[in-house]
């Protein structure tokens, strides 16, 4: 009995500790079996009814009428009030409802004790006397587990249905009755630790079920948050679009969506290191979070560089409002250890319904608007119009052509000739690669290249190109090198050392006369891979070359880092030589630093005499360009090579053959 006293005493405590949201949990579990309630509330009625009846007294028939309505006013309470209304919240609700709760139980309890103990004293029928105390007991019996959530209402409940009754019997002075006193009041403190007990059990379930869904709610929170920006990720992005999109059919409003990518990002990351291009990214977050979350915007970043704002507007002058506020709050500098990170963003824009009624229309749609900036010059905003899908059918059509393409013997080589400025002859030549399709004609390699890379032919494209270079440069002078571009998805193909022995093998090619040529940008993926597959073919006796340096990602590291025996210095600065002196130190400065390291160095892209008259007063090992020879078929290199084989050889009319010049690709120019 001491204990029992103990744990009630520490029950006070205990229940005043509990927080506010397991507190209305455990009120909330006194409605979540209302059928109980109203199973005993009907037949406790009915029995204090019966007795009274038969009874015949007054005051129990009072009382029995009073049971009666209490246990209906607590039926309509279970049945009707187990919800909160939308005006009122749940901890309002929940303070409410253990109030009346415990009144109408207390009350009942009370009523029903009364009535066992009017019963005892009033009349003689044992029966009756039977029907009393059982319906008490049982009902106290009951509660003990039903209301154990709220342990006092359930221990007062008990007390108050129980202990009358023992009044009753000891007050009888019955032997017999007095025994059966003693024996309830055992029981009632037997169910005082039954209710204690379950109440422990109850409590600890609740606080470890909040706490699982609490955690639960934790990470489905950061599931949803970009670990870097803090923003929406591309998760809640997708839901959130979804939601806003449905809730479009029900309204007059429209959606604007922004996708948005930052320019040139990869240069803040490799001129001032990661940390920078992290804080710009949480920089750029913050701003847009700042200025359009919440309400009826979201801010989400996409990945990497992009970010997506999704905001309802009411016409289409609100869209281009918001993609200049975009633009703006971009381009201001962010300050990170000292410096200003300067940086600009281009942003596609799709409109929905116009443009699209589901998310991957309009993302699509947003995607095509977002490459149209960036072809645009960058730091713009570009709004979908249905002719950019000309475009993709075109790609799409390219793309299907390009299957079979090599079978059909649609592709062919060019050549360029690189010319030896000290020596003047033909150093090498660099093969240079065309399509004409059956349907389409000539298609530029700055076209279908990018198509073949995505779409994977690239490789086996490729390598036909180095099997087919190789087998024309076995038939000039064995002083006359071959040049092959390699695009990127070829560099990281395992079988490319394979490729390279048999096309030497099958052509009888010296390994030193092969040269293969990849841009700055293809080491910027994965510079481990990138250089193991550069080491790769050095150990094949096979030259490699840096080409286009000096434009987008140059880092010198690259000159340390990498295996090069060659350097291309990039027709930007060749085409500047005449007008800018900044050009010429440019020029001057990274011919020196090759050759300090061991390596030859090309110019390429030079066009006028102006041009060629000022490399000549540099170390320049060989130079290329329209002004010393076009791309030609391999019957004009032929001549060539038979020939004189200089350049006082080739007057600049002469050297021009009729070959159509293309832009700069990853197979050439």
């Amino acid at each position: 009995m001491m204990g029992l006293i103990t744990r009630l005493r520490k029950l006070r405590h205990t229940d005043q500790a509990v927080v506010a949201h397991v507190r209305r949990t455990l009120v909330e579990s006194l409605y979540t079996s209302p059928q109980s309630l109203v199973i005993g509330a009907v037949t406790s009625s009915a029995i204090a009814i019966i007795v009274a009846i038969v009874s015949g007294h007054r005051l129990m028939l009072a009382c029995a009428a009073a049971i009666a309505i209490v246990g209906a006013v607590r039926i309509a309470d279970a049945v009707l009030l187990q919800r909160p209304p939308r005006s009122m919240s749940r901890g309002a609700w929940a303070r409410r409802q253990e109030g009346l709760y415990r009144s109408g139980a207390l009350v009942y309890a009370g009523l029903l004790g009364t009535f066992g103990f009017l019963t005892l004293l009033q009349t003689e029928d044992g029966v009756l006397h039977m029907l009393a105390v059982t319906t008490a007991i049982g009902y106290a019996a009951g509660i003990a587990g039903r209301n154990a959530g709220r342990p006092w209402i359930a221990l007062s409940q008990l007390c108050l249905a129980s202990l009358p009754l023992s009044a009753g019997l000891f007050l009888s002075l019955d032997p017999l009755k007095m025994m059966l006193a003693v024996v309830i009041i055992l029981f009632v403190a037997a169910m005082m630790e039954i209710t204690l007990q379950t109440y422990s059990v109850i409590l600890t379930a609740t606080v470890a079920s909040r706490e699982k869904t609490a955690l639960a709610e934790h990470h489905a929170a950061i599931a949803r948050r970009d670990d870097l920006t803090g923003v929406a990720n591309r998760k809640a992005f997708h839901e959130q679009f979804d939601a806003r999109l449905q809730a479009l059919q029900n309204s007059d409003q429209t959606l604007a969506i922004h996708w948005l990518d930052l320019d040139r990002f990869k240069e803040i990351n490799d001129t001032f290191g990661h940390l920078a291009g992290n804080a710009l990214l949480v920089e750029v977050a913050g701003r847009l979070a700042h200025r359009f979350s919440g309400g009826d915007c979201i801010v989400a970043r996409m990945g990497g560089d992009e970010f997506a704002v999704i905001s309802a507007i009411r016409h289409s002058c609100d869209a281009h409002r918001i993609g200049s506020e975009i633009l703006a709050e971009v381009k201001r500098p962010v300050d990170h250890d000292g410096r200003l990170l300067q940086i600009s963003a281009s942003i596609g824009v799709a409109i929905a319904p116009s443009d699209g009624v589901d998310a991957d229309t309009l993302l699509k749609n947003a995607d095509l608007a977002l490459y149209r900036a960036k072809d645009g010059g960058r730091g713009q905003m570009c709004f979908y119009e249905p002719l950019m899908d000309e475009k993709i059918e075109r790609s799409r059509d390219i793309a299907a052509e390009m299957h079979g393409a090599l079978e059909r013997g649609e592709f062919h080589l060019l050549f360029q000739p690189i010319f030896d400025l000290a020596g003047q002859r033909i150093l090498s030549c660099e093969a240079l690669l065309r399509w004409t399709n059956r349907r389409h004609g000539a298609i530029a390699p700055a076209e279908f290249i990018p198509i073949a890379e995505d779409n994977g032919l690239i490789v086996g494209i490729g390598n036909w190109v180095i099997r087919e270079a190789c087998r024309t440069a076995s038939r000039w002078p064995v002083e006359v090198k071959i040049a092959v571009n390699l695009s990127p998805v070829q560099l990281k193909s395992i079988n490319l050392p394979i490729i390279i022995l048999s096309a030497l093998a099958a052509s009888g090619l010296a390994a030193d006369r092969l040269e293969l040529e990849v841009t700055e940008s293809v080491l910027l993926d994965d510079i481990d891979a990138s250089l193991a597959a550069l080491d790769a073919i050095n150990r094949l006796e096979v030259r490699t070359t840096l080409d286009d340096f000096g434009t987008g990602y140059s880092s010198l590291s690259y000159l340390t880092k990498f295996p090069f025996q060659t350097l291309k210095i990039d027709r930007s600065f060749i085409a500047n030589l005449e007008q800018c002196p900044a050009s010429v130190a440019i020029v001057q400065t990274v011919i020196e630093l090759a050759a300090k390291l061991g390596m030859r160095t090309v110019a390429e892209g030079i066009e006028t005499q102006a041009q060629l008259d000022q490399l000549r007063r540099t170390r320049c090992d060989a130079v290329q360009g329209y002004l010393l020879a076009h791309p030609m078929p391999p019957s004009m290199v032929t001549s060539m090579l038979s020939g004189r084989n200089t350049l006082d050889g080739f007057s600049p009319d002469a050297a021009q053959f009729s070959s159509t010049p293309y832009p700069s690709t990853s197979f050439g120019h």
